[in-house]
């Protein structure tokens, strides 16, 4: 069994949890976290897999710190991650509410999401921090995790998580009237709804998170039409009893770029009591209604390449973590592993869609969704793999992972082919 580590050097080297490759499968796009909690990482950085090259690819400046870096899947690559507040202050520093997203070439960052804080709000800009930038398939929109700064100084309750898009319909410039606030290249909009409080037994949840994109070119729905947008997402519901149960859920999204702009039952931008409001047409759906999905090992919903099913980690009757996965349209889940331990990491999906990568009895471990049968990668090890990332390349031949090697977080590339 066959591992090769790729970074040496005594610090933290930092994957995300998707799209961590550039295109060609030649490199890995990481940060330097001393830990995935503590953000005051400098330099976002790649690793060539073949020669082992470490290449700056931004450094932050003015008391700023990056982390969270993803890559596009085209060439040349764009890499997106999070950007902390430059000169913070004790008004104004690092927070879920205080960060965003910016795109990086040529050692240059340009913001992704505008912000404007003070109303009249603007449609298309942020009122707070996104998080967790992904490319969509073919590389023309991202989506992002949220959390909202006008309500959360108001009431923090009502500072709900949510999921947004970014599209490239227009870049969005607001009428600067707070030092905070400054202008973005994509058009931002919230897709999910939440509230604070949740009726319990029903389909409202109080929390929207770890998101994917459905499909490369989206899915086939029930009636046999094509929808070519959509992102499946974990929602917080409450059971009867009051207790939180995550579920699956999806949001279809518009194809015109323009209908991105088009407001719904509310306003694109909110207000100042409410959050802002997904598009016209766009609505959540319910797609489980079982026990919840796991709490640990965090993972974030990947749907499969075909965009027929969407996976995600949830206990067996036994209590044991194994990986399931949905139709898009909903129905009964199936259950594709049948393992005698839990899984323990968050996973990726082989670009073609015949198997899933994640760790599993301290192992990287191939899955092969037909059967739902497991191969070892990597030797079992006294300590498991980081559950942070197990990421498979663009081309399937390799799957990106880390450990801790002497107290540091270091790269590591296993041979996806056993």
């Amino acid at each position: 069994m066959q591992e090769k580590q790729l970074t040496f050097a005594l610090r933290h080297h930092q994957l995300t949890n998707i799209n961590v490759w550039t295109a060609d499968s030649q490199w890995l796009a990481f940060d330097v976290r001393p830990s995935g909690a503590s953000f005051t990482g400098l330099t976002i950085e790649r690793v060539n897999v073949e020669s082992g090259a470490v290449e700056l690819l931004y450094q932050a400046r003015d008391g700023a710190h990056v982390g969270v870096v993803t890559v596009s899947p085209d060439l040349p690559a764009r890499y997106v991650c999070i950007h902390g507040p430059e000169h913070p202050d004790a008004q104004w520093q690092y927070d879920f509410h205080h960060r965003r997203g910016v795109i990086i070439q040529q050692q240059q960052a340009e913001n992704l999401d505008a912000c404007d804080i003070t109303a009249p709000f603007t449609p298309g800009a942020l009122r707070g921090g996104s998080h967790v930038h992904v490319f969509s398939p073919d590389g023309t929109r991202l989506s992002f995790t949220y959390n909202d700064h006008v309500l959360h100084e108001q009431n923090p309750a009502e500072e709900l998580r949510n999921v947004g898009v970014a599209v490239p319909l227009r870049a969005v410039e607001p009428v600067k009237q707070h030092p905070r606030e400054y202008g973005g290249s994509h058009f931002c909009v919230l897709v999910s709804q939440t509230t604070s409080t949740p009726v319990a037994g029903s389909d409202q949840i109080n929390r929207a998170y770890e998101e994917g994109w459905i499909g490369t070119q989206g899915y086939r729905k029930s009636d046999g039409s094509w929808q070519r947008w959509a992102i499946a997402f974990i929602g917080d519901t409450l059971s009867a009893s009051g207790e939180k149960v995550p579920e699956v859920f999806i949001v279809d999204l518009p194809e015109a770029l323009s209908d991105y702009a088009r407001a719904g039952h509310a306003p694109l931008e909110g207000s100042e009591l409410q959050l802002p409001a997904p598009p016209a047409g766009v609505e959540q759906r319910r797609l489980t209604f079982g026990r919840g999905l796991a709490l640990q090992p965090r993972h974030w919903l990947r749907a499969s390449p075909d965009g027929s099913a969407i996976a995600f980690l949830q206990a067996d009757d036994h209590g044991c973590i194994q990986l399931w996965t949905v139709s898009p349209n909903g129905g009964t889940p199936k259950q594709i592993t049948h393992l005698n331990s839990s899984i323990q990491s968050a996973f990726s999906w082989h670009p073609h869609g015949e198997a899933v990568a994640f760790v599993a009895d301290n192992s990287v471990m191939r899955c092969d969704i037909k059967t739902g049968d497991c191969q070892r990668l990597t030797a079992r090890s006294e300590q498991p793999p980081s559950a942070d990332a197990v990421v498979w390349s663009p081309d399937g031949q390799h799957i990106a992972f880390m450990r801790d090697v002497d107290g540091w977080r270091q790269l590591f590339m296993a041979d996806a082919h056993r």
